[in-house]
């Protein structure tokens, strides 16, 4: 799952307000329309949407809605459109907040740190040994914390959320890594490897991450 969602069909627009996104440590998958910016979103989600209004085809207030209707994603709408209907109709469809074009890059950057503070932040997950801290993102066993990566953690918590199913290596890979990843789909082979290291009692012959021969790897805790 990227960080970001940026829909926005100005390319030089996009491209720059991606930069500075990236540049603050967010990961950012972008589209140009709405269309393209619903299939992102079905296909590896975001935990915040950045949305325009005017798109090619489906508009944003069509996209705020249909993502709305599903969760409970943050939503920010960035537009030109700064009419007072406009502004009651985003909200009333559920953005969490309406900015004006042209805005100021820093203030828009403090509001999506505060979403993430105060939306995103959650609580504990305790399964076994282990405790998943959601909000610092950090893990231990037996009291004792482990060394783990950002990518490790989204993974190790991906697969406890769906204990007792089969994922697919394509479903975890597109989740934790997303569209706007570089890695190879090797990648997720390898943090398998280094996650059974770190939380199963014999890695070589694992209880907690099992291997689903042609399939994928599922959580049995």
């Amino acid at each position: 799952m990227v960080d970001i969602l940026v829909v926005e069909d100005n390319s030089e627009l996009c491209a720059l307000l991606c930069d500075f996104l990236r540049a603050a440590g967010y990961t950012v998958s972008p589209a140009d329309n709405g269309t393209k910016a619903l299939s992102l979103y079905e296909k590896y989600g975001a935990r915040l949407v950045l949305l325009d209004i005017n798109l090619p085809g489906t508009d944003g207030f069509s996209v705020c809605k249909a993502i709305r209707e599903k969760d409970n994603t943050p939503i920010i709408i960035l537009t030109a459109r700064c009419e007072r209907d406009d502004k009651l109709n985003g909200i009333l469809l559920g953005a969490d907040d309406y900015i004006e074009k042209p805005y100021d890059i820093d203030i828009l950057l403090a509001k999506i740190k505060g979403i993430f503070q105060r939306r995103l932040a959650r609580d504990i997950i305790t399964e076994g040994s282990l405790v998943l801290d959601l909000n610092a993102e950090t893990v231990t066993r037996d009291g004792e914390p482990l060394s783990m990566t950002m990518k490790e953690f989204a993974l190790l918590r991906l697969l406890i959320e769906n204990k007792g199913q089969t994922m697919s290596k394509e479903q975890l890979f597109n989740k934790i890594w997303g569209s706007d990843s570089e890695s190879e789909p090797q990648t997720l082979t390898v943090h398998i490897k280094w996650l059974r290291e770190k939380i199963e009692e014999d890695p070589r012959t694992p209880k907690l991450i099992t291997t689903v021969w042609g399939r994928g790897y599922r959580w049995e805790g």
